[in-house]
């Protein structure tokens, strides 16, 4: 016996290790592509990416406010370096960022291509014959000929059935015998248009990332505006932009501008009218045309489009220093803070000697004294103007090249005028001058300007992507609404008599397909032919 088990044992070898084989390099490619190319995985992805956005809305990002980056990073000595490196100030161009989108792109193409192979296969393919048992399927009906044995009644029978079935939109093939159909071919369809607007919205995206651009400038009426990067307040490239070089030469000039409010009722104060007076060139040695730009009417030039966002007021003010010269003249621009237009506003005058000077405030264009509260607005239009604010001084300080908001006043290093022991304030209507404690200077409220917002874009895949939206609107509306069903009728002999089966199959959830069948086989049944008990 034990003999035996020896020779068993030469005879098989050496012990052969356990389990599955290991997979080698192409085998892991193999398995890595398709995990990249399921539906989970981009479905995972495209919840990755809106979740990536996420910190672009709410940390300050450094092609559109640079100066609240620096504030951010100042304010926060340790967190802002470490968002700084996770690239969370700029999360649109960061690696991570990119990686997702691009490993989206690869996964909704690895979804597309080979699901688009086999519905061309499909689409090319005959429907199928009719299953042995046709009684086992879902939907099943079944009547007797009265006339069994006479092949030209089988035959009628296989004909009526074909145009029938032509009649509710299937694909029709005949067979020895019986005929099979099959219809909503389209449903793949529209999961395929579906996937393939995803992609194409991916590269219109992809596309104005690249080579558009967005920035606004706030303009005082009076005043002009050329197409320069150095222009804008803000400024948001693409990574492809090339700078000046790629921006169209136009130039315009903001000459008037009309706004409209509701005077009473619930909504009184409302704007129910704006619209700016312009005129401008598209090159330099362009005539010069006019336009009135209006909300929702932008302006189009060259492929980019000025629209106009909002408006506010711009108090016109003259600083004189402690020694008579003119340190600041000319209009600066309040920003609104309700619905009143109650705007907050700084003036600078670095230059003042032998002190700089600096104010802050409020521009209150129908003011009001509430015991209260102070001065307020009661109303957005120009009824009662008075300039109310305070003042700053402090010693002359050299340029540090730091970029400074022209609407924040850095008081680290000014000392706030006092009067009387009290901190100083004053109130100024159009054309009112007050002197400055220690004679330090004065300012005037010469009047004011409105001043207007305009956004000037241009995003050349916004088509594009627009198309892939609607294309996936109508592949959505193609996979919902088309239920691929597969149908057969056949003729045969059961005992001397001829019976006439009708049969068939959703592919996927059940809609209305016992309804159907009854209609076919009512439509198939001719006159005096008697149904068979169905199982």
């Amino acid at each position: 016996m034990t003999e035996v088990k020896d020779r068993i044992a030469a005879a098989s070898g050496p012990d052969e290790p356990s389990g599955p084989p290991a997979l080698g390099l192409v085998g892991w490619l193999r398995w890595t592509w398709r995990q990249l190319t399921s539906m989970k995985t981009a479905l995972v992805l495209l919840f990755l990416l809106a979740l990536g956005a996420v910190p672009g809305s709410l940390i300050p990002q450094t092609p559109i406010d640079p100066i609240k980056v620096s504030d951010f990073l100042t304010a926060h000595p340790k967190l802002g370096p470490l968002y700084d490196k996770l690239g969370l100030f700029d999360v649109y161009k960061s690696a991570w960022f990119s990686a997702i989108y691009l490993l989206l792109f690869i996964s909704l193409i690895g979804c597309v291509v080979p699901r688009l192979a086999v519905y061309l296969k499909a689409l090319r393919a005959r429907p199928p014959k009719p299953p042995r048992n046709l009684n086992r399927l879902p939907g099943y009906q079944s009547f007797e000929i009265d006339t069994a044995g006479e092949a030209g009644d089988a035959g009628d029978v296989l004909d009526a059935a074909t145009k029938e079935l032509k009649r509710r939109r299937f694909r029709v093939e005949a067979y020895d015998g019986a005929v099979a159909a099959e219809r909503g071919y389209l449903r793949e369809a529209g999961n395929l248009l579906f996937h393939f607007s995803l992609i194409l919205a991916l590269v219109g995206v992809a596309w104005g990332s690249l080579f558009g651009y967005r920035g606004t400038a706030l303009v005082v009426v009076g005043n002009g505006f050329s197409n320069s990067v150095a222009q804008y307040d803000d400024f948001t490239p693409g990574r492809a932009f090339g700078g000046d070089d790629d921006l169209p030469p136009f130039s315009l000039t903001v000459n008037d501008f009309q706004v409209k409010f509701q005077q009473d009722g619930p909504q009184k104060g409302a704007a129910r009218e704006f619209k700016a007076q312009l005129t401008y060139q598209e090159t330099p040695d362009a005539a010069e045309k006019s336009y009135e730009l209006q909300v929702n009417h932008p302006l189009k030039l060259d492929g980019s489009s000025v629209y106009l966002l909002g408006h506010g007021y711009a108090p016109r003010v003259t600083v004189r220093d402690g020694q008579g010269n003119v340190a600041f003249s000319g209009p600066a621009p309040f920003l609104p803070q309700d619905s009143n237009f109650s705007s907050f506003g700084v003036i600078k005058a670095p230059d003042a000697r032998p002190k700089t000077l600096g104010f802050e405030g409020f521009f209150l264009p129908t003011a009001v004294i509430d015991k209260a509260t102070g001065p307020v607005s009661v109303f957005p239009d120009d009824l009662n103007p008075v300039l109310v604010m305070t003042g700053y001084y402090g010693r002359p300080q050299p340029e540090s090249g730091k970029p400074e908001s022209v609407y924040q006043l850095d008081k680290s290093k000014l000392t706030q005028f006092e009067q009387n022991g009290d901190k100083w304030r004053f109130q100024l209507g159009p054309g009112q001058t007050v002197a400055l404690p220690d004679k330090a200077g004065s300012i005037t409220f010469d009047g004011y300007s409105r001043w207007v917002k305009l956004q000037v874009s241009h995003t050349p895949g916004t088509d594009l992507a627009l198309a892939g939206i609607l294309l996936a609107i109508l592949g959505l509306m193609g996979s919902l609404f088309v239920h691929p069903r597969r149908t057969w009728v056949r003729v045969r002999e059961q005992d001397g008599r001829t019976v006439v089966e009708v049969a068939g199959l959703d592919r996927g959830p059940e809609r209305g397909l016992g309804d159907e069948i009854q209609a076919v086989t009512e439509r198939l049944k001719p006159a005096g032919s008697k149904n068979q008990e169905q199982p």
